[in-house]
């Protein structure tokens, strides 16, 4: 159980699960190996967060960059999907977990596509805590595509060019009616988005850990949620402490 539902908890926590093969590697085991145990990893994030209070988990599963791996590679992260919806989707549901796919499926397998929206219509009523699996995405195919149906509104006489705006835009994206999130996380030491929630990212704090994902257990998850807490958010504006002093 959780040890953190007496501090400030962020509703929406966003993980780049970074470091499989090369937890793999370190261990002389194929990459395969790392990504089945990413799995576990995802199994005991998705439970720790539920616990802590967390509203809403986004999990970077597929980029849209990652076709460019080797063909037996893209099989297995496929498979490993199919296999956790499959094995996981009815106890996700019992938990009254909520999933959520963002990225673009036009291109996907029919077979992923139809599992993917069977785990959305099976829990579209849940209220717990909603997975947000990103699986084919990138963020700047998302804002792209999110343009260009503005663009089709405008040429089709639905929408002015005035009024376009950042909400209209915000609206447009696979992301629309989840909040940003409030804080995003990176496993494996590296420290950048990759392509990942950049618009809405704009005001997320960001904590990157050493750790590869297999690595990232419960107890790691609670230390990067207790360094959240003590993270002083302004949003542009002064401090909380600024602003006591200044009364």
């Amino acid at each position: 159980m959780s040890t953190v539902q007496h501090r400030i908890v962020p509703q929406h926590v966003a993980i780049i699960m970074d470091g499989n093969g090369r937890w793999a590697n370190a261990r002389g085991l194929p990459r395969t190996f790392g990504h089945r145990k990413g799995v576990e990893t995802v199994r005991e994030t998705v439970k720790a967060a539920g616990e802590a209070g967390v509203g809403f988990l986004t999990l970077f599963a597929f980029s849209s960059e990652n076709w460019r791996r080797p063909e037996a590679e893209i099989n297995e992260l496929f498979g490993l999907l199919k296999a956790f919806i499959r094995r996981d989707l009815a106890d996700l549901h019992r938990a009254g977990i909520r999933i959520r796919i963002i990225g673009d499926r036009v291109n996907l397998r029919d077979d992923i596509r139809s599992l993917l929206l069977e785990a959305e219509e099976t829990t579209t009523n849940n209220t717990r805590m909603t997975l947000v699996i990103a699986f084919n995405y990138g963020s700047r195919d998302e804002i792209a595509r999110a343009a260009a149906r503005l663009a089709a509104d405008v040429q089709a006489g639905r929408l002015e060019p005035s009024q376009i705006d950042a909400g209209k835009l915000n609206d447009c994206l696979d992301t629309a009616g989840i909040p940003d999130p409030d804080l995003v996380i990176r496993t494996s030491g590296e420290e950048r988005l990759s392509n990942f929630l950049l618009w809405q990212a704009a005001y997320a704090e960001l904590m990157f850990v050493p750790d590869f994902w297999p690595d990232f257990t419960p107890a790691l998850f609670d230390s990067v949620l207790e360094r959240y807490a003590a993270r002083d958010r302004r949003f542009g504006g002064l401090s909380a402490k600024a602003v006591a002093v200044g009364s």
